[in-house]
């Protein structure tokens, strides 16, 4: 069976990978489907960065504003979604253009959910006990002790995947990381061609500053309070996401206005620097600067014509 081809742009946040993707959409009259697990929710617009219509410039963008900010969507419905819309475009001869900074999600589309063991809530629990008992670091202490290969993919800081790395490796008996290595392995239904936006990193923390900037300008605050005056609880996962979960923090008095705007642009590029990370590691990303779009629209032409 032949291979679906599919264009991967994925890259750190604010690097330019809607605007590629929607110039090269218009150049080969494709389609995009967004990789990003924020953008997929109603009413958050500003604080996702989610394209305007006018910047989607008619071309047809999926898997944004589906689920309401109280409705589930995980990596599993996204690769469940994104497959059938692949497969509906590539019907179609449609050239399909996914585009995010969501690398879960791309690789759950590319080779499919990791196959861990279910969650044990006793030993989950456990973990969590001795979380609140002696801290972040202490679990990560105990996590290098028992699996060093994990803990040196792992943030410090990043609980959850510390407690799910010695969920795995107690149910198992293996590290989570042979488990990632055979699921790399895995079979793919794809022919991809992935490419990368490189953006310096002294640059790259000036436009998140001014992205950041922009963002407040035009009304984030305000998308929060409308949203909250919805009826939707501040608790829920997307809103405490980016810039929605400081700007709550402000909105309760914990610090004041500089000092939240300030925490969203060092929040954002933190996060954008585990972005790099997670990219960094994947080989077959083409990496360019974002004012190549000759080069790249090349590129993917002969990608898409299967020329070498």
């Amino acid at each position: 069976m032949e291979k679906l081809p599919l264009v991967i742009i994925n890259s750190p946040t604010a690097t330019g990978k809607t605007q590629l993707a929607v110039n090269l959409a218009l150049e080969f009259g494709g389609e995009v489907i967004s990789a990003d697990s924020m953008q997929v929710y109603r009413y958050l617009d500003i604080g996702t960065a989610k394209p305007t219509m006018e910047e989607r410039r008619g071309i047809k963008h999926h898997l944004i504003d589906i689920v309401n900010p109280d409705e589930e969507f995980n990596v599993a419905l996204f690769a469940e979604s994104a497959s059938k819309i692949i497969s509906e475009l590539s019907e179609k001869e449609t050239p399909i253009f996914v585009v995010g900074g969501t690398g879960l999600y791309i690789r759950a589309l590319l080779r499919g959910i990791i196959e861990t063991p279910d969650v044990d809530e006793k030993i989950r629990n456990y973990y969590r006990q001795l979380r609140g008992q002696y801290g972040k670091k202490y679990l990560y202490e105990l996590l290098l002790q028992r699996d060093a290969a994990a803990a040196a993919q792992i943030n410090p800081n990043d609980a959850v995947r510390v407690i799910r790395a010695l969920e795995v490796l107690e149910q198992t008996g293996e590290s989570i990381t042979v488990k990632q290595k055979k699921h790399s392995f895995a079979d793919t239904p794809y022919r991809t061609y992935k490419i990368g936006l490189q953006v310096e990193r002294k640059e790259l923390k000036q436009k998140i500053r001014l992205r950041t900037d922009k963002m407040i300008t035009d009304g984030l605050l305000n998308e929060i309070k409308r949203v909250l005056a919805m009826g939707y609880r501040e608790d829920l996962k997307p809103l405490q996401s980016l810039g929605y979960k400081q700007i709550i923090g402000f909105m309760h008095n914990k610090y004041d206005w500089e000092r939240c705007v300030n925490l969203i642009k060092r929040d954002t590029w933190q996060y954008a620097r585990r972005q790099m990370t997670w990219f960094a590691a994947d080989k077959e990303i083409n990496w360019f600067s974002p004012d190549s779009f000759s080069e790249i629209s090349n590129n993917v032409e002969n990608f898409l014509k299967r020329i070498d």
